[in-house]
């Protein structure tokens, strides 16, 4: 079926070059007609008789027009013509005209020509061969019948025109038949190109990544596609669905099978591995994290399944670190307060289980360490802490649970006890004469001696926190009474000022005396040099020892019931003078440090909310910071804590941030505002990268908290630029500036450039 021509616009890629040519061949037409038998002789006859032959074109016009549209598939390509622009009428006289001109006889180069054109044209306007074969059938039992009947050709004539009309009608059919697969060739080579050009463009790309890409097809379980990366790191031959499948563990390799079946159920899964090293070398072996994504049918059916492979060893190593940190002390290698926490809240769970067991909760604090640590430098005191900790595992079962608690404080959870008491005392006893001994440093022998306090479940509590705290006020009376280890005695309750620390009978009236007074530490943007608050760091001015800071008497405030009008104290100071330096028209926020004690009364909200409307302040000028171990000490209910704390618009920075506990999951369910990187961790920044991978580490768990980081314990330049480069957000430091009295920081922040 003839459609008029028209130029076809060149692909791309010929456009781009105007290299490419349209497959088409010259000797088309002369090939037909041998094929066909064409001669000079049937051409002459066709001329001939040309005249007679056209005479019933006007109802063979009327024929077709009925063939067109009664068949719908051709109809809709005849309709998109005219939507396109095309007018049908002159396209169906065309292609009668095209018809007509076969009776002609004319046979040469541009009839041949003409004829492939129509062909493009077809495939073009998606015009089937088979319709085009429908419509010459008609046009030839319309001439058959002419020649049969019509007296003008002479009866000798009839059967060779016949076999002439039938010969050109099919070198018709032939030339624009083969035109019309050229086309389609033609089209696939264009899009073969040009797919070709888009796959090595991908294929470049893909090369460059560092994930591993692969897609398995379901049905031939094979894999399809596999990225350059990939082949590359898997070096042997391919095998379905995974790729290094022999360079799993063999203890995880069905954890991976049974992820492929949940893939195969059209589920997506995501999973961690560890993948040895390829030909066992000295090579160390590399976590991945791999993807499955299942691509199915309509009815559910997975067909295939990309593949994603991604190598986090390095991720893997900060979470593991992170991890540590939260579980294990960084000197000692021990336990730390949380772990510790977790142990003893399992074996109470084991001994309400049995009736008659009980658990021992012991406390020991190392009476010399201070005096050794300041006098002898951190790294004397650090071994120090290390001698200590194998010693006392060394006389610990390995049921029992060692932990650094503190700064030289350990704890010890003894599990599984009959008779408590006495087994109790006989550790206790051990623990003594471990520590008897003179310990070495330098070839200098450093002696040591230490107080225990100890409780008992189920006697003297029924939960962890109340038998820690047992203990520690049990240790802390030994400390007093200069005797190695105490009991838990709920009755006991010191009667004179000589039972407590140095301190106690003095702190009574300080507060009227008017001895407290606050100094202020400034934080500063690290990006925009702008600062940001400051931290109320809490002194008192002893009248016999001067400057007094808080680490020697809050311990002794929190015993004798004190903290909560200090804190009072602290708040109302701390905002008043934040209050005044707003006045001048930047904010001033103010970060105050809240005691363990403090966090847990009952009236911290109320307070912070009284001292708030009593400044006039809205809660966004004030940050309250706790430490880890506070918060941890009772996680439900500090969470409440915070809640209302968040509910007034005061924010929450964790203090001493990193020196650990065992889950970080607290973090995404409550509503911390800053963590604070401890100043442990920058104190060797510059010359230990695990320190740096640790401080990175935190900022970026931070900022994927949306929280804003703050270093504190900035000593020098090069701390402070580290810290720029790692992206924290805030620091402070003596850096910046020691924390200054409030007439003093007025002053600094006057002459301030930041």
């Amino acid at each position: 079926m003839p459609t008029p021509t028209r130029k076809r616009g060149r692909p791309k890629e010929e456009r781009r070059t105007g290299a490419r040519k349209k497959s088409s061949s010259p000797l088309l037409g002369k090939e037909v007609n041998y094929v066909l038998q064409l001669s000079a002789a049937d051409t002459e006859l066709l001329k001939r008789y040309q005249g007679v032959l056209v005479q019933g074109a006007a109802g063979f016009a009327e024929t077709s027009y009925n063939y067109l549209f009664d068949n719908p598939d051709i109809a809709d390509v005849l309709y998109a013509f005219e939507r396109d622009g095309g007018n049908i009428g002159e396209l169906v006289r065309a292609m009668l005209g095209h018809k007509l001109g076969l009776l002609s006889g004319d046979i040469d180069e541009a009839v041949t020509q003409q004829s492939e054109q129509i062909g493009r044209a077809h495939y073009r306007r998606g015009v089937k061969p088979v319709w085009t074969l429908g419509a010459y059938r008609l046009f030839l039992d319309h001439l058959q019948q002419l020649v049969a009947t019509d007296p003008q050709i002479a009866h000798e004539d009839r059967d060779a025109v016949e076999s002439a009309l039938i010969k050109m009608i099919f070198r018709d059919l032939a030339v624009m038949t083969e035109a019309y697969w050229r086309a389609a060739i033609d089209q696939l080579t264009d899009q073969r190109d040009e797919l070709g050009a888009e796959q090595s463009l991908a294929g470049e790309l893909l090369s460059n990544i560092p994930q591993l890409l692969w897609t398995v097809d379901i049905e031939s379980n094979s894999i399809s596609y596999a990225s350059p990366g990939t082949r590359a790191f898997c070096r042997q031959e391919l095998e379905a669905p995974i790729p290094c499948f022999y360079r799993i563990y063999g203890s995880e390799r069905e954890r991976v099978l049974t992820a492929w079946q949940q893939v195969i159920d059209n589920e997506s899964v995501q999973l961690e591995l560890r993948l040895c090293a390829e030909d066992n070398d000295d090579q160390t072996d590399r976590w991945f994290r791999m993807a499955f994504y299942p691509m199915a049918n309509r009815r559910g059916r997975v067909l295939r399944v990309h593949c994603l492979m991604e190598d986090i060893t390095d991720m893997h190593t900060d979470r593991e670190r992170l991890e540590q940190l939260s579980t294990q002390d960084e000197i000692t290698g021990l336990a730390n307060r949380a772990l510790w926490y977790d142990r003893l809240s399992s074996a109470l769970a084991v001994a309400r289980r049995n009736p008659g067991a009980s658990v021992a909760v012991m406390v020991l604090d190392i009476n010399q360490f201070k005096m050794y640590n300041d006098s002898l430098g951190q790294q004397a005191g650090d071994e120090l802490l290390r001698q200590i900790a194998r010693r006392l595992q060394r006389v610990l079962r390995d049921t029992d649970t060692l932990a650094r608690l503190g700064s030289d404080e350990f704890g010890i959870v003894l599990p599984f006890l009959q008779d408590a008491e006495r087994a109790v005392e006989r550790v206790a006893g051990e623990v003594i004469n471990a520590l008897r001994a003179p310990f070495s440093h330098e070839q200098r022998e450093l002696c040591l001696s230490s107080a225990i306090g100890i409780s008992v479940y189920p006697q003297h509590g029924e939960d962890a926190n109340a038998l820690a705290n047992h203990a520690d006020r049990a240790m802390y009376r030994a400390k007093w009474n200069s005797v190695p280890y105490l009991f838990y005695e709920a009755d006991l309750v010191p009667s004179s000022a000589t039972e407590h620390l140095q301190f106690s009978g003095q702190l009574h009236g300080a507060l009227e005396r008017q001895e407290f007074e606050l100094h202020y530490q400034p934080k500063i943007d690290l990006a925009s040099g702008e600062i940001r608050g400051a931290e109320a760091l809490l002194r008192w001015q002893h009248p016999q020892q001067g400057l007094v800071l808080p680490t020697r008497f809050i311990a002794v405030a929190e015993q004798l019931g004190m903290i909560a009008p200090i804190t009072d104290w602290v708040l109302d100071t701390a905002l008043q003078q934040s209050k005044l330096w707003s006045a001048g028209g930047k904010p001033m926020p103010i970060s105050v440090n809240v005691s363990a004690r403090s966090f847990q009364s009952p009236g911290l909200v109320g307070s912070i909310r009284d001292a708030l409307e009593r400044a006039g302040l809205e809660g966004s000028s004030l940050e309250i910071e706790v430490t880890e171990a506070t918060l941890m000490a009772d996680l439900e209910e500090g969470a409440r804590t915070l809640d209302s704390l968040s509910e007034l618009g005061v924010s929450i920075a964790i203090d001493d941030f990193g020196t650990g506990y065992s889950s970080l999951s607290y973090l995404k369910r409550l509503p911390i505002h800053t963590l604070k990187i401890d100043q442990s961790f920058l104190e060797d920044m510059a010359n230990n990268p695990r320190d740096v991978a640790v401080v990175r580490s935190i900022i970026e768990l931070g900022h994927n908290l949306d929280c804003q980081v703050v270093a504190e314990g900035v000593e020098d330049e090069i701390i402070r630029q580290r810290l720029q480069d790692l992206g924290c957000d805030l620091v402070q430091g003596f850096h910046i500036s020691k924390p200054l009295p409030n007439e003093g920081f007025g002053e600094w922040l006057s002459h301030a450039r930041h």
